[in-house]
């Protein structure tokens, strides 16, 4: 149960549904933590992912990279005139990783996005090498933001351990309806949960 979370986008709740994910581990009897490498803006994400573990790593071991800029990595590290520390992120991920069972590994904004001009999230997620789930917000659009996630995804060798949809509103509509059974079909990586909107928990099997 170690899993990187990417997005196929920024604010599809990534965040939240890690945040279930290691309740519902935790509660199986599992070690689980959360990390959050690099926060840009406030640092909202990584303090819940620390609430969620019972603050059982400290904040800064759960986000060792924090730009205030609120935009992309790369972006806040020019306006703020420095790199990120990819060394400190290696050492405290290995750190963790070997002290821990389970861990929900959280990355920033979509697959894609830069953390520097030549490094991205998934050169993170590939260095990392743990299996990968993609967080989808439930809408219209998300087939072709999936399809494309989950295709960059194989293209780099790495293992898509499948898809999260997370519901971002209410009320079904025709989209929101019928993307799984669609994703279902089209991929071959399977759907693990369906997040209602405002759900409090999930149920995970551990063998």
């Amino acid at each position: 149960m170690n899993y990187f979370l990417t997005g196929t986008d920024t604010g599809v709740g990534k965040t939240y549904v890690a945040a279930l994910l290691i309740r519902a581990l935790r509660k199986a009897g599992l070690d689980t933590v959360g990390l959050k490498p690099i926060c840009c803006g406030d640092r909202a994400d990584a303090e819940t992912l620390h609430a969620a573990a019972d603050a059982a790593i400290s904040i800064d071991d759960v986000n060792p990279v924090w730009f205030r800029f609120p935009a992309a990595p790369y972006t806040a590290s020019i306006v703020e005139s420095r790199l990120p520390d990819l060394d400190q992120i290696r050492d405290r991920y290995q750190r963790i990783r070997a002290a821990h069972r389970s861990l929900i590994v959280e990355g920033v904004g979509g697959w894609l996005v830069p953390i520097t001009h030549q490094y991205s999230v998934a050169d993170l997620a590939a260095e990392f090498a743990l299996p990968i789930v993609v967080v989808v917000a439930n809408k219209l659009g998300a087939l072709n933001h999936t399809l494309l996630t989950v295709e960059s995804i194989h293209a780099r060798g790495l293992t898509c351990a499948g898809i999260i949809l997370n519901n971002l509103s209410p009320g079904p509509d025709a989209a929101t309806s019928t993307n799984r059974s669609i994703l279902e079909d089209l991929l071959q990586v399977p759907v693990l949960h369906e997040v209602e909107w405002q759900q409090a928990a999930l149920t995970v099997s551990v063998a």
